[in-house]
């Protein structure tokens, strides 16, 4: 641990190599053996934060723009609702298998911490590679182009909108996002919890909508709910992989375990809240939907929600593109909000520069480590077909998750006796295990050459693990030192307070 004299009050950057350690801050008029002080990120995270951090960023732009994933595979009104009930209990399932992970290994980083736990270095390196290079930055810069394009599109009702003009839209996003979490986590707390509200509010006006329809004798879509169903094993495969896209974050509290009140309790309790309600929530969604929209309306629709609302809310339709684009906003301060945590930990476990493990000594937030996904995001956002990127991380997104819950069942079986604030029945992880092997398995045999790059694209860090970290300090190459201990000393920075 190294700490850096102070002439002045300029804030600075202090290096936390571990979890534990505690950060000598100094000034010039007390000596440092005798001003120190504990220097980590805070537990400002409440049970209400938690719970707006999981459902925010699971309830996405999908459930509004594009459900017809599972109704092309499915056929059927009948047996795509059967879909998303059951990707709503696996997902579910998984939550609650990372409820005991988190409660057991307490540290932040989701299935980075908890593959470096049970299985060591080089492997959770090839996930936390997976993350930094395709997985996180490619997922924000579709978020915010997708927030961009529903934000822009009323003032080109005619056309598509410019593709600089909706490039620049999302970089001021995510730039502005990437301040309010520099500036405090209350702020990016704030944010999430008003923007999660906002679009559990538009989603309930769609659902109270279909109900009023539902109840004026508009079912005709329910009668004969399964007939031409599409019982093929591989159909019904890819229409549950795409229920599970969409339930896809429930992992996010994981990420910031270290910064949660009273973990042990808020976070299994988060988790438990949140799944019922997205569960519920997407289940009477597509209800909704199903009840005004024939099967063809929805197959043809870009964005079955504003087709919805097109039918239903007369003159307030405009209001389902502006709760698309809020449910993306929100959905990207949860992401960054939680991938910054995944660099910030990563750093920590010497995997990253140590400059990406600093937190600001007054703001307690990783402000190098939110600089470096927001710059990952921006670079992304550049690439003209980004979207056909999201096709190579299938593979390993789910290989990585079930690792970590195989994870879980060998921890129980190498320390049966450490603590564990709650303790599943092992049906649970193994169920998941199992569906999780089965979940690597298709898109290896639907998407054979997108997987095969996602693979390649994890391998990439095999050679960056051996050189920058299983090799011994003295024998890395000189340029490499410099990149990784860049910041050791301490970061001076000015901020204003």
């Amino acid at each position: 641990m190294e700490s850096r004299e102070l002439g002045s009050s300029i804030p600075n950057y202090h290096l936390i190599p571990e979890a534990s350690q505690n950060m000598v801050e100094e000034d010039g008029s007390t000596p440092p053996q005798e001003s120190s002080e504990t220097m980590q990120l805070k537990k400002e995270i409440s049970l209400l934060n938690g719970i707006s951090l999981v459902v925010g960023n699971m309830i996405g732009s999908g459930i509004f723009v594009s459900p017809k994933g599972v109704l092309v595979h499915t056929a059927s009104y009948g047996l795509s609702l059967v879909v998303w009930a059951i990707g709503g209990l696996f997902s579910v399932i998984g939550a609650l298998c990372y409820a005991e992970l988190g409660t057991t290994i307490t540290k932040s980083g989701a299935s980075y911490a908890y593959i470096l736990e049970a299985f060591g270095g080089f492997i959770a390196f090839i996930r936390l590679w997976a993350s930094l290079l395709i997985v996180e930055p490619t997922s924000q810069a579709i978020i915010a182009i997708t927030f961009a394009n529903y934000i822009i599109q009323p003032s080109f009702p005619t056309c598509n909108p410019p593709y600089v003009a909706c490039r620049l839209i999302a970089a001021a996003c995510i730039c502005l996002l990437t301040f309010v979490n520099c500036a405090y986590v209350k702020w990016g707390t704030r944010v999430q919890d008003t923007f999660t509200y906002a679009k559990v509010l538009a989603l309930i006006a769609i659902i109270v909508m279909g109900f009023i329809k539902l109840c004026q004798g508009h079912s005709e879509h329910f009668h004969h709910a399964f007939e031409g169903s599409s019982w093929d094993v591989g159909n019904l495969s890819l229409a549950l992989y795409s229920a599970l896209f969409s339930y896809s974050g429930w992992d996010t509290l994981n990420f910031v375990t270290e910064e949660i009140k009273n973990p042990e309790r808020n976070l299994p309790l988060a988790i438990g809240i949140s799944m019922p309600i997205v569960t519920f929530i997407y289940t009477l969604t597509n209800v909704a939907y199903y009840t005004v929209l024939s099967i063809s309306d929805v197959l043809k629709s870009d964005a079955v929600a504003v087709t919805f609302a097109d039918q239903t809310f007369g003159m307030f339709s405009w209001t389902i593109p502006i709760a698309v684009a809020l449910s993306c906003f929100g959905g990207l301060n949860a992401s960054i909000f939680a991938s910054s945590r995944l660099f910030f930990v990563g750093s920590r476990e010497g995997h990253l520069p140590d400059l990406l493990s600093m937190i600001h000594i007054k703001r307690f937030t990783p402000i190098p480590a939110l600089l470096f996904n927001c710059t990952m995001a921006l670079i992304y956002l550049t690439v003209k077909d980004v979207f056909l990127l999201i096709n190579y991380f299938s593979f390993s997104y789910w290989f990585f998750v079930g690792l970590s819950v195989a994870g879980q069942l060998y921890l129980r079986w190498k320390e049966p006796d450490r603590p564990r604030p709650l303790k599943l029945s092992l049906v649970f992880p193994i169920v998941f295990c199992l569906c999780s092997i089965f979940l690597v398995i298709v898109p290896l045999y639907g998407s054979p050459i997108d997987s095969l790059i996602g693979i390649g694209i994890a391998l990439s860090g095999v050679p960056v693990y051996l050189l920058g970290v299983y090799l011994p300090e003295s024998r890395r190459p000189l340029f490499l030192r410099n990149i990784l201990g860049f910041g050791a000393d301490g970061f001076p920075m000015w901020l204003p307070h």
